[in-house]
């Protein structure tokens, strides 16, 4: 097996494309094909199965990806400690969605900009399904979910918190001076929400004995100016709207939130963790442990 062939494995498998493996390793494509034809001759398997246009990992090519990932990573550990580069350095491509990417990730990008400029992050929005699709398939080497399960097939993960979540409302709202908020007042609002597959939305729809309507907003800001704007209220992480309310631009509402979720990073079972994924994650864990709190709420 030569390197080069494993290294247009790793990235087939990822992609399940010759096509898009092509285009990210600038190869042809028919050097793609003869480098996967040339390994699978060498080892007497087929690694994927080839069916109409659409490609897939045979249990053969399943097997030779965990030790593909595992010499890869050897491979450019020892080109590092060899050349004494201990500098952490390449790509870590990294699965997360809005309420990470915005509120919570910056100041992790900054530190690892500033501290380890040979390591980027490549940060790929993403709802935690695909999340978690892409890690079990190599297309993400870390995955951010926030979701009500911490266990999760083919994946191994660390829970970084229980998310706080808040029900939200514009300060003028009826049910910002309420006593206590229930479902029967929220059955009958206007309620504000992500797109259906965020794990605290679902949820939040599960408590209602008839169905309820939502009026669905693309991203996190758009729904707090909706907010904002009298619109309606809105169930989100405390993170998002944490200066909003210390400003008092948005209330939080008496209400206990009857469900949790978990905020984790997740990487796929059994993958040998690099010195920059351990970097990664001790960083994060570190920066969410210092993380303040809003004070207040129901």
């Amino acid at each position: 097996m030569e390197l080069r062939h494993l290294v247009t494995f790793q990235k087939t498998a990822a992609l399940l494309s010759f096509t898009r493996a092509a285009q990210e390793l600038n190869y042809a494509q028919s050097s793609v094909t003869s480098q996967i034809r040339a390994l699978e001759d060498s080892l007497g398997v087929e690694l994927f199965d080839r069916i109409g246009g659409k490609i897939r990992l045979t249990e053969a090519g399943e097997r030779l990806l965990v030790y593909a990932d595992q010499i890869l990573t050897l491979t450019e550990e020892a080109r590092s400690d060899v050349t004494g580069s201990n500098e952490p350095a390449g790509t870590l491509v990294i699965g997360t969605m809005e309420s990470i990417t915005s509120y919570r990730i910056p100041p992790l990008l900054e530190f690892f900009h500033h501290r380890y400029p040979r390591l980027q992050l490549s940060m790929r929005p993403s709802l935690c399904a695909e999340t978690r699709h892409a890690l079990r398939h190599g297309t993400f080497d870390i995955g951010f979910l926030m979701e009500q399960e911490t266990v999760h097939p083919g994946l191994s993960s660390v829970v970084l918190l229980e998310e706080p979540l808040v029900l939200i409302a514009a300060p003028s709202h009826p049910l910002a001076a309420a006593a206590s908020v229930t479902l029967a007042d929220l059955a009958s609002t206007a309620l504000l929400a992500t797109e259906t597959g965020c794990a605290y939305r679902d949820l939040f729809e599960e408590q209602f004995d008839e169905p309820v309507s939502f009026l669905e907003f693309g991203t996190i800001e758009a729904i707090k100016r909706g907010v904002m704007a009298g619109l309606g209220v809105a169930l989100l992480p405390e993170i998002t709207v944490r200066q909003e309310v210390e400003r008092k631009e948005i209330a939080v509402l008496p209400w206990k939130v009857p469900f949790a979720v978990h905020t984790q990073l997740a990487w796929r079972q059994g993958k040998r963790l690099t010195r920059e994924m351990q970097l990664f994650i001790d960083h994060t864990l570190s920066l969410v442990a210092q993380e303040p709190r809003l004070r207040g709420g129901g």
